[in-house]
C-alpha cells in the first residue's frame, strides 16, 4: 500500500461522519463541553464592554459612583469565565482521551480478528499508525477542534454583531480587511501544509535509517558500510533541517501578515473613529470597544483558516482508520458458527465438542491471496488420529502451507479440510486453535516471566504443571541459570534468552496446552543436537495418541515418524516410512544422503 499516495488524497468531508459511533458515547459530555464554551465566548466577547462602560462613567466624568456594584460585576463576570474555561476544558481533555481510547481499542480488537494474509501484506509500521498515530491525532482534534472552532466561530460573529449595532459604517470599514486576511492566511497555511508533508516524510526517512543502523550494526560493520550510512543518514538530516527553515520562513511571513492586517484595523479604528469621536458622535469608550475587536478579530480568522487547513489532513487519519476496521477477514466464521460456538471474545466452551484428531485433506487447492501461483492444486491427505506425520521438502515446496491450511490460517482456495469428519468451517476458528499445539521456527515470547509465558497455554498452570511441561522438553535448566526461578523476565521479545532457548521454552508452553495436534515447523532448528536428542526421546511418548504434523529441516529427526510426505511444488510426491522411502531410493533418498554428506564434511572440518 502506497502510504504516501494515501496522505495525498482529497477526501469528502462527510468521512468525518465515520468517527460519530466513537462519539456518541459521550454526546452528554460534548453538549455541556459545547454550551460551557459558548458561555465563555459570550463573556469574553462582552468583556470590552467594561473597559468601554469604565471610561464613559467613571474616567470622563471624573466620578467613583457606582464603582463597587462594577467591579463587583465585574469580578464575578472573570470568575464565572474562568470556571466555564475550565469545566470546558477539563471535558474536552475527557472527550480526547476516552474517544482515542476507544478507538485504539477497537483497532486493536479489529486486528485480532484479521487473518494472516492481512500481516503478510502490511507492515507492522504502517500498522501501528493506524492504530496509535491516526486515533491520537482523530481524537485531540475531534476534542479540541470542536471546542476551539466553537470558540473562534462564535467570537468572530459575536464581535461582528457587536460592531454592526455599535457603528455599522466603523464596522464596515473595519470588516474591509477581512477578505484581504482570509486571502494571505489560506496562502501562507497551503504552503505550510505542503511543506509540512514534506518535513514528515524525511522525517519518516531519518526514522527509517535510524533504525537500520541500531538493528542492522553487526551487518554494518561486517560489511565496512559505515561511510555510506553516515552519507546517507547526513544527507537526510541536512534535507531535514533545510526543509523546516524553509517552512518556518513561511511561519513568520504568515505571522507577520496576520499581526500586519491586525495593526491596519487597528489604524483603521484610530483614524476613523479618532475623526468620529473628536465630532462628539461617539463616545471614547465605544472607540476602545472598537480597538479591542480590531486587534481580536484576527486571531479567530487565522485559527478558521488553520483548522479548515488540519480538517484535510485528519481526514487522511479517518480514511487510513476507517479502512483498517472496514477491513475484512479472509478467514472468518459464518454467523451461524458464531451463534453456536461464539467467537475469540465470547467463546460459548458449552457447546465444544471434542476433537480427537482425525485430519483429511479433500481435493485441496490453494494460492495465496496476494500472489497468483497455486501453491497446492487438488491436493489429498488422510491422517487418522495418532498418527506422527514428517512434512519434508525443499524451500518453497509448500511444507508450511500445509499445516497453516490445518490450523485454519488461511482458508483453501478450493476443496476442504475435514476434522473428525467435519469441515473445519463449520466449527469456530477457536475451538479449533484451542485444540492445536502449534511450535514455529521462530518463536516469540512476551514481555514478562517464564511463568507468565507458559501460562498464555493454560492461564490456571501450577508451577508443578510449568515444571512438568518444561522437563519433558529439556528446558528445566534456563530457570535454574536465571536469578529468580520461573519469575525471571524474559525481556522484550524474549530477548534476555538465547534462540534456543526461547523455542525450549515455546516448546513447553505447547506441551503445557495439552493439545490433540501437534504441529512442530522446524521447532528444534535452533536447538543443538544434544537438546534435540532430548526432546525427541521425551516428547515420543507425549505424542502418542495425538496426531502430529512435523516440519523438519534435519531428516535425522524424522527417521521415527509413522509417515514421512515429500512434498514438491505443492504435491506429494513420495509417501511412506523412513525404511520404506530410502529403499525407493527417490527424492527422499537424495536429500537424505545430502544431508548426511554435508554434516560428514562439517564433523570432518570441525
Amino acid at each position: 500500500m502506497d502510504e504516501k499516495k494515501e496522505t495525498y488524497t482529497k477526501l469528502p468531508w462527510f468521512g468525518l461522519g465515520k468517527v460519530g459511533p466513537y462519539l456518541a458515547p459521550y454526546r452528554r459530555k460534548m453538549i455541556s463541553m459545547v454550551v460551557l464554551g459558548l458561555l465563555g465566548t459570550v463573556l469574553d466577547v462582552g468583556n470590552p464592554m467594561f473597559f468601554s462602560y469604565a471610561l464613559t462613567h467613571f474616567v470622563e466624568r471624573g466620578t467613583l459612583v457606582g464603582l463597587g456594584p462594577f467591579v463587583a460585576v465585574y469580578l464575578g463576570a472573570i470568575v464565572l469565565v474562568v470556571l466555564a474555561n475550565c469545566i470546558s476544558a477539563y471535558r474536552t481533555c475527557e472527550v480526547e482521551l476516552y474517544v482515542g481510547r476507544d478507538m485504539r481499542q477497537a483497532g486493536f480488537d479489529h486486528l485480532q480478528t484479521l487473518s494472516f494474509s492481512y500481516y503478510n501484506q502490511n507492515s507492522v509500521g504502517y500498522i501501528h499508525a493506524r492504530v496509535m498515530s491516526d486515533t491520537d491525532r482523530i481524537g485531540g482534534w475531534i476534542a479540541w477542534g470542536i471546542m476551539e472552532c466553537v470558540w473562534n466561530f462564535s467570537y468572530l460573529f459575536g464581535i461582528i454583531g457587536v460592531m454592526l449595532f455599535l457603528n455599522w459604517r466603523m464596522a464596515a470599514l473595519i470588516l474591509t480587511l477581512v477578505p484581504v486576511t482570509v486571502v494571505l492566511a489560506a496562502y501562507f497555511q497551503t504552503k505550510m501544509i505542503v511543506l509540512g508533508r514534506k518535513v514528515r516524510e524525511i522525517n519518516s526517512r531519518i526514522t527509517g535509517h535510524y533504525n537500520e543502523g541500531i538493528t542492522g550494526a553487526k551487518t554494518i560493520k561486517t560489511l565496512v558500510i559505515e561511510d555510506k550510512m553516515q552519507r546517507t543518514f547526513e544527507e537526510e538530516t541536512e534535507l531535514m533541517r533545510s526543509t523546516s527553515v524553509h517552512m518556518a520562513h513561511f511561519r513568520s511571513l504568515f505571522l507577520s501578515a496576520i499581526s500586519f492586517s491586525a495593526s491596519c484595523a487597528l489604524a483603521l479604528v484610530l483614524w476613523r473613529g479618532g475623526v468620529i469621536t473628536a465630532r462628539g458622535a461617539m463616545e471614547i469608550g465605544t472607540l476602545s470597544v472598537f480597538m479591542s475587536y480590531a486587534l481580536g478579530m484576527m486571531e479567530p480568522i487565522q485559527w478558521i483558516i488553520r483548522a479548515l487547513s488540519e480538517l484535510v489532513n485528519v481526514q487522511v487519519n479517518i480514511e487510513r482508520f476507517t479502512r483498517l476496521m472496514e477491513t475484512a477477514s479472509e478467514v472468518a466464521d459464518t454467523p451461524e458458527v458464531v451463534e453456536k460456538y461464539g467467537d475469540s471474545f465470547c467463546p460459548k466452551k458449552e457447546n465444544w465438542e471434542p476433537l480427537y484428531g482425525d485430519v483429511e485433506f479433500q481435493d485441496v487447492s490453494f494460492r495465496y491471496p496476494d500472489g497468483e501461483e497455486m501453491i497446492f492444486e487438488h491436493f489429498s491427505l488422510k491422517v487418522p488420529q495418532g498418527t506422527n506425520v514428517a512434512i519434508v521438502g525443499e524451500t518453497g515446496a509448500g511444507k508450511s502451507t500445509l499445516v497453516n491450511l490445518l490450523c485454519r490460517f488461511f482458508e483453501p482456495t478450493g476443496g476442504r479440510i475435514l476434522v473428525d469428519g467435519k469441515d473445519v468451517r463449520d466449527r469456530s476458528q477457536l475451538w479449533l486453535h484451542s485444540h492445536i499445539g502449534y511450535v514455529i521456527q521462530t518463536p516469540h515470547l512476551f514481555s514478562g516471566s517464564i511463568a507468565e509465558n507458559l501460562r498464555y497455554a493454560k492461564p490456571d498452570a501450577t508451577l508443578e504443571e510449568m515444571k512438568a511441561a518444561m522437563q519433558a522438553v529439556a528446558a528445566d535448566s534456563i530457570p535454574k541459570r536465571m536469578g529468580n526461578g520461573y519469575d525471571s523476565q524474559v525481556g522484550e521479545g524474549g530477548d534476555l534468552l538465547s534462540t534456543g532457548e526461547k523455542q525450549l521454552i515455546s516448546f513447553a508452553r505447547a506441551v503445557l496446552s495439552d493439545p490433540r495436534i501437534f504441529v512442530l515447523d522446524e521447532a528444534t532448528s535452533s536447538i543443538d543436537t544434544v537438546t534435540e536428542k532430548k526432546i525427541q526421546d521425551a516428547t515420543e511418548m507425549m505424542l502418542k495418541g495425538r496426531t502430529s504434523f512435523v516440519i523438519a529441516h534435519r531428516l535425522s529427526t524424522i527417521r521415527r515418524a509413522d509417515v514421512i510426505l515429500m512434498v514438491d511444488n505443492g504435491k506429494i510426491i513420495e509417501r511412506g516410512t523412513h525404511t520404506e522411502l530410502m529403499n525407493r531410493k527417490g527424492a527422499y533418498y537424495r536429500l537424505y544422503m545430502r544431508q548426511c554428506s554435508l554434516e560428514a564434511v562439517k564433523t570432518a572440518e570441525a
